[in-house]
């Protein structure tokens, strides 16, 4: 695997930090699907389990649009993957879904909420509110938020690779 990670400097002012935890972990979910084919990427770890590092990439797509488009700059971008009738459609792939489009989405998410973040103070109120519980977030906390989400979930992308090749590596 070639993905390069970095951490941030222990020295780094605390939004250098928070920015570069985040960036350290949407690199390790990256570095985790690398080098697999679309069938790989597809394939479940564990029976009953159907997550995949397909779907895992699909829902950090949906994670980084709801923060950073919705509740952060108040965007009226609605799902990419899901929808009321499947609520847990990110999650779901089927043998058309590619790796190529998969990352695409998700690469133009991450590109967006770098982007919606830039503008903002790290104790600014984001302009839109979380869908279902109405409420309003600070930059902050939707970094902070972001980092544990990606942790807990690159967690999971570890044991799907290892079960795929046996790669392993935090």
């Amino acid at each position: 695997m070639t993905t390069e990670r970095r951490e941030p400097a222990p020295d780094a002012d605390e939004r250098t930090m928070l920015e570069g935890w985040l960036e350290y972990h949407r690199q390790t979910l990256a570095w985790k699907c690398e080098g697999l084919t679309d069938e790989q990427l597809r394939t479940a770890s564990v029976s009953p389990s159907g997550l995949t590092l397909m779907g895992l990439v699909r829902h950090m797509a949906e994670v980084e649009r709801s923060w950073y488009r919705r509740v952060l700059a108040a965007e009226d971008a609605g799902p990419i993957h899901y929808s009321d009738e499947d609520p847990d459609g990110d999650f779901r792939v089927t043998a058309s879904d590619t790796w190529q489009e998969t990352l695409a989405t998700w690469q133009a998410e991450i590109e967006a909420a770098r982007s919606n973040a830039e503008g903002f103070p790290l104790d600014e109120m984001g302009r839109g509110k979380h869908a279902r519980t109405g409420e309003r977030f600070s930059l902050r906390w939707i970094h902070t938020h972001m980092i544990e989400e990606y942790a807990r979930h690159n967690g999971h992308a570890d044991l799907i690779r290892e079960s795929l090749d046996g790669a392993t590596g935090d």
